[in-house]
């Protein structure tokens, strides 16, 4: 047996006879207290000796080469002010949330996504010391990551290539580890193309379509029989920008593509381009379907839905097995409907506009499928005429409304149209229902919120304390408040904050929660205009 082994074996004794106990294990032979005294510091004693010994019969390693130093991140550096704010944002990120009543102060947490899209618009660099809580921010919270990435920069991408926990940022971060070329390098880019890594290709296809959407859709083509099927399927995705005409052949090549998926990608981008063949076809399947109805007593819209998917239909893009709970017959109908250019419904209508066309009354209760693919087809041709038709008057109950009586499709349909022009007509739908079914409206109107939308907003909460509700059944309004009203409103909600007679029936408590409530609104909004300042130099 080598010294080694007996080593070893005296080791593993030794951790048996601490982890039972002295008292109820005997100690190994050759172990003894000092006269036969205290056995657990015979133990210690023994264990310490052969510490030493062990560490002493290890052969030293050879040292690994050193990493290439970071690369230099010009950018100016934070305002010392903003820096300490930042270490105060990730340090209350970091002690995480008591799961309990949140009190009167701000929810730090929630101020970060601002707080770096500020720097971000200033051009800052992260803090050298600072990175590593960045990216564990990054780590823990999918949103952060392209803000934070981009405010970390190359310096947070070379970091990350050392800790596995940060090894999201090399997956999804534009240019990965390394700068892209300039999009008119040419044999840099073509390099990159051919060589760099998934991340890095999308990223430099996105930075080249951007400028030159030609030569980027001419990179695609060339290597597009040779690419893989979820590959081509987001490579496909960078064409959303600057999607024009010119794509069109390329996407009618794709509609022939091995891959149900990107054959569906192909259909829908040529669907959003009105004048492209393909919705050519899909206007006159969509028009032998739905037309006037000519046998009612007044003008009316007839509905005849597909009685077969044809292979024709399904080289187009339409699916042909609906999902669960859906007919055939309406789940291919509102495929064609979505997909055909609006133009061609007022033509088949009398040249009667969207509005007009909109009001029509639907025959067999046809009307919610043929509503919903007109809203589909609204927001992805991004047309705001026809979106206002569905939408209607905001003052109408939802489920009177000309179009759809969905929170989602109408905040998908609103954000089709000018921002100023979605925060008026979000504004007046609080006033005229107030915030129980605005919330999902709120999320699509810029940041920070309109006059008239943050007045609407505070007087939807102010009427909603006066009718002693408790604040947590507005926690979700009261919440986007906090991120996006204007600091200015904290004049308004100053008076709010104290802690006045409920009025007769109202819930027990409720004041104090509502005192409560706006004083932590209050203290988010002038921290608010605190980070600005300290990032820009003046207010809001």
């Amino acid at each position: 047996m080598t010294g080694a082994t007996i080593t070893t074996s005296l080791w593993e004794q030794l951790v048996t006879t601490a982890l039972l106990g002295t008292d109820r294990r005997a100690l190994p032979p050759g172990v003894a207290g000092p006269g036969g005294g205290d056995a657990a510091v015979a133990l210690l004693d023994a264990a310490a000796v052969h510490t030493v010994r062990r560490r002493a019969g290890l052969l030293p390693a050879t040292a690994a080469e050193p990493p290439e130093p970071a690369p230099a991140d010009h950018r100016p550096p934070l305002p010392e002010g903003a820096r300490r704010r930042l270490e105060q944002l990730l340090a209350d990120r970091a002690a995480g949330s008591s799961g309990g009543r949140r009190g009167a102060a701000p929810d730090l947490t929630e101020l970060l996504p601002q707080w770096l899209a500020t720097a971000q618009e200033q051009g800052y660099r992260a803090p050298v010391a600072l990175v590593p809580a960045l990216l564990d921010a990054a780590r823990a919270r999918t949103d952060l990551r392209p803000q934070t990435l981009a405010f970390a920069g190359s310096r947070g991408l070379w970091l990350a290539r050392f800790n596995p926990e940060w090894r999201f940022a090399l997956r999804g971060a534009p240019g990965s580890t390394v700068p892209l070329p300039e999009p008119a390098a040419a044999e840099q880019v073509r390099e990159v193309w051919e060589e760099g890594l998934f991340a890095e290709r999308v990223a430099l296809l996105t930075a080249v379509r951007a400028e030159d959407p030609g030569r980027a859709l001419a990179l695609l083509s060339g290597s597009w029989a040779t690419e893989r099927a979820e590959d081509r399927l987001m490579f496909l995705d960078t064409l959303r920008t600057e999607l024009s005409p010119a794509d069109e052949p390329f996407l009618e090549r794709a509609l022939a593509d091995r891959s149900r998926n990107v054959r569906a990608a192909a259909a829908e981008l040529l669907s959003s381009l009105p004048g492209s063949a393909l919705a050519g076809r899909m206007a006159e399947r969509a028009a032998s379907c739905v037309g006037p109805d000519h046998g009612g007593a007044g003008a009316a819209i007839h509905v005849e839905a597909p009685h077969e998917c044809d292979t024709d239909m399904q080289h187009d893009g339409v699916v042909p097995s609906p999902p669960p709970g859906r007919g055939k017959r309406s789940w291919w109908l509102g495929q064609l409907v979505a997909a055909a250019p609006l133009a061609v419904w007022t033509r088949r209508f009398g040249d009667r506009s969207p509005e007009e066309v909109v009001a029509l009354p639907v025959t067999d209760g046809w009307r919610e499928e043929l509503h919903g693919a007109w809203c589909r087809a609204a927001v992805r041709q991004a047309d705001a005429t026809w979106s206002r038709a569905l939408l209607g008057p905001p003052g109408i109950p939802p489920e009177n409304g000309p179009g759809t009586v969905s929170l989602a499709e109408r905040a998908k349909l609103l954000a089709t149209l000018p921002q100023g022009e979605r925060a008026d007509w979000v504004a007046a739908f609080i006033s005229a229902h107030g915030l129980s079914e605005a919330f999902q409206l709120l999320g699509v109107c810029a940041v920070p919120w309109s006059p008239a939308l943050g007045d609407a907003v505070v007087d939807a909460l102010e009427t909603a304390r006066e009718a002693g509700s408790y604040p947590w059944s507005f926690s979700g309004a009261m919440g986007l408040a906090e991120r996006c009203l204007h600091p200015s409103a904290v004049a308004r909600l100053d008076p709010l904050t104290v802690d006045p007679d409920g009025p007769e029936g109202s819930s027990p408590g409720a004041e104090g929660y509502w005192s409560e409530a706006f004083q932590r609104l209050t203290s988010t909004l002038r921290l608010r205009e605190a980070m600005h300042r300290e990032l820009t130099g003046s207010a809001p």
